[in-house]
């Protein structure tokens, strides 16, 4: 099974090299994600993002802070406390360190990158809880390509792309680092949308995402981000569609925006 709020960061997912002009300190959005359960969905966990000015002996550094928590209703149906966080250049947005935590119903995974980007290395940290409760850690490197980055990091680059020059069928292909592999997903614009949310009716840039050599997700244009056509490009909706059932992404509220 894939981690749960690894599904719903998927298709947050993009890359940009350019100035961030976006994204600023003290950002805050909040989400309720659900699932089909028995042909209902049904609420089950809420995700957070958000951003804070961390300051270190040398650099002033942006954090991008992704957590999932069940709601206690479903804490002993199946506990959801998942963490994805990552240290990057405020300017650039290029990330210096990644942090994932994941604990799903007992299922317990903690991955670190270490970026350098000079020689294309990183150098990641895996640690899981055996059987017995003890831990077993593997230390390896990774060589990666020149523009691929971890799944936060890209997440929060979609929205200093410049989507408002595309036209309705353009597409391109980006590649995220998981789980020590390199994963490629192709983007599409659909074009524009206007959309009910809990943050009031938004005009919204529609994308369809899908992925190169890997069935996870299924479905034809089944898999689709909603994200507000202004200077602050939020992601307000997204319906996945998996092998095992299908999900939604609904955005609750949206503070501290930079524009």
């Amino acid at each position: 099974m894939k981690p749960f709020i690894f599904l719903f960061l998927f298709f947050f997912t993009l890359q940009s090299n350019a100035q961030n002009t976006t994204i600023a300190a003290g950002e805050k959005l909040v989400f309720s994600a659900s699932y089909n359960m028995s042909g209902l969905l049904t609420d089950i966990a809420e995700v957070k993002m958000e951003t804070s000015e961390i300051k270190t002996s040398k650099n002033t550094l942006l954090r991008l802070k992704c957590t999932a928590t069940s709601y206690k209703n479903w804490d002993n149906f199946f506990k959801i406390r998942d963490l994805y966080e990552s240290y990057v250049n405020p300017k650039t947005l290029t990330p210096y360190l990644y942090k994932r935590d994941i604990d799903e119903g007992g299922y317990y995974k903690f991955m670190q990158y270490k970026y350098s980007h000079l020689s294309k290395l990183v150098k990641s940290l895996k640690r899981k809880k055996n059987t017995d409760g003890t831990y077993w850690e593997e230390n390896k490197t990774v060589k990666i390509g020149a523009s691929t980055k971890d799944i936060v990091s890209t997440l929060y680059g979609i929205r200093n792309l410049d989507i408002h020059k595309a036209n309705p069928g353009d597409q391109q292909e980006f590649t995220i680092l998981f789980d020590n592999k390199e994963i490629a997903l192709n983007i599409k614009y659909i074009g524009k949308e206007t959309i009910q949310t809990k943050i009031g009716n938004k005009e919204c840039y529609k994308l369809a995402i899908s992925l190169k050599g890997n069935n996870l997700l299924k479905g034809d244009n089944s898999n689709l981000i909603w994200l507000t056509a202004d200077a602050n490009k939020v992601p307000v909706y997204a319906k996945f569609k998996i092998p095992v059932g299908n999900g939604e992404l609904k955005i609750l509220s949206a503070t501290g925006l930079k524009n």
